[in-house]
């Protein structure tokens, strides 16, 4: 059994790739690789805390209207109801985490 869920992820110039790491019924973690120019659209979630991982490379957090660049390894908070997002404005794929408590809908 493999302990480490750590996707094996790439995207192209302005693409968003994402995949669910940990489903269960208190938590969510979905992993996004984005490409060079690609940006993940500010959003929220009114019922869910989310935290982002940076694991590779540097991303510009979009925050409530505020941008902070921030580079592996970097973990940023999100309160809930709080509109976030990212964006790559390097050359190289970036890659974050993005983990919901509670499950967005669930627990």
């Amino acid at each position: 059994m493999a302990l480490d869920r750590y996707p094996d992820m790439d995207a192209t110039e302005g693409e968003v790739v994402d995949a669910e790491v940990v489903v269960s019924e208190d938590v969510l973690v979905k992993a996004f690789a984005l490409g060079p120019g690609a940006t993940l659209d500010p959003h929220e979630h009114g019922d869910s805390t989310n935290v982002f991982h940076v694991v590779e490379g540097s991303v510009t957090v979009l925050q409530d209207g505020d941008e902070e660049e921030v580079s592996a390894p970097g973990v940023v908070l999100h309160e809930r109801g709080v509109a976030h997002g990212a964006r790559n404005d390097g050359n190289d794929v970036a890659v974050l985490t993005a983990s919901l408590c509670p499950m967005p809908g669930g627990g």
